[in-house]
């Protein structure tokens, strides 16, 4: 038997072959998206963090399966902009980028009142797509990070949620999709406060989708799993800074974790297989979409803890006066 007193220590080879065996950084399970391209022609679709990734590539696909978009970012006019612009007048695609900064509210509520305006009333679809990550473990994480994070990927959803909530629940309609992570389940040591912001994440949604079944309005939690976004790129860039103010005894604490800090991750995986399993959910009937969709083509180790969770929620609730709506919400999917 191992001595229970012994130290344990990880060198950065063993870090990777951690983060490999878990499928947690590199990889994670498979797009949800049905055979034919799903039809969302009369959908109003608003997304946030359009300027890469997740949020881009959606534009183009729900514009192209007939929706309605308003692609949002924030510090317009911008190169990334501007491309999505050129796409959209290229192909013919009912896009509108209208500039969100998910970090304040006088552009949140500015952007999501003008979408509705366009529209002619309620947004069928909010996408809150914008985040960000960081490395290094959690003690490294000074306060300013941690705001940083929470503000984006949390407050960020709660701000475009509450902009756009009052005329969804009046037309008792719509659907909110949060994108979460696997990290939002499970935890990988280094990843630093992301997965903190992801299952604060996965609470809040799970929470409001209860509240919102008398009001007719979905909520869908997406986990992706590894994919070649620039959530790397940026993630790095504010994880240098972060440790370039950290003190080195700090750092030399966790030496192991530091050293593999910086990640270049994702697989070789297409990051289309998200908003193409977004399309999906929208596309399905009102009060027939689940309550959290993993994609991936690769392992989905969150499952498990998927299941036990709606399990605990209807045993726990289920005979409450909360019953028929948790019930209804862990049925879904």
């Amino acid at each position: 038997m191992a001595d229970k007193n012994a130290k344990t220590s990880l060198n950065r080879r063993q870090l990777l072959a951690a983060s490999a065996a878990t499928g947690l950084v590199l990889t994670t399970g498979p797009a949800t998206a049905a055979e034919a391209a799903p039809d969302l022609t009369g959908k109003a679709v608003l997304i946030t963090g359009c300027s890469s990734g997740f949020g881009y590539l959606g534009a183009i696909l729900y514009a192209e399966q007939g929706a309605k978009v308003f692609a949002t970012m924030r510090n317009l006019p911008r190169p990334e902009a501007a491309a999505l612009a050129k796409t959209a007048a290229d192909e013919n695609l009912d896009i509108t980028i209208l500039e969100l900064d998910v970090l304040s509210d006088e552009t949140v509520v500015q952007a999501v009142a003008e979408a509705e305006r366009l529209n002619g009333g309620a947004l069928d679809v909010i996408i809150n797509n914008a985040g960000i990550g960081t490395g290094a473990p959690v003690e490294l994480q000074d306060l300013a990070m941690m705001q940083r994070l929470f503000d984006t990927n949390v407050m960020g959803y709660q701000r475009v949620a509450r902009a756009a909530l009052p005329k969804m629940r009046a037309q008792k309609s719509g659907l909110i999709v949060n994108v979460s992570s696997q990290l939002g389940r499970v935890m990988v040591p280094g990843m630093g406060l992301y997965s903190s912001t992801k299952f604060a994440v996965e609470s809040m949604s799970e929470q409001m989708a209860y509240e919102l079944v008398p009001h007719g309005v979905d909520v869908t939690i997406v986990q992706p799993g590894g994919y070649p976004t620039k959530i790397w790129e940026n993630g790095n860039r504010y994880t240098s800074a972060m440790l370039e103010e950290a003190d080195e005894e700090r750092k030399a604490a966790y030496q192991a974790l530091v050293d593999g800090a910086l990640r270049n991750s994702g697989g070789s995986t297409d990051p289309k297989d998200v908003p193409r399993a977004i399309a999906g959910v929208i596309a399905m009937a009102p009060g027939k979409r689940p309550l959290r969709l993993p994609v991936h083509p690769g392992r989905k180790p969150q499952l498990g803890i998927n299941k036990v969770s709606a399990e605990t929620q209807v045993a726990m609730l289920g005979n409450s006066p909360f019953g028929p709506w948790v019930k209804d919400v862990n049925g879904r999917g």
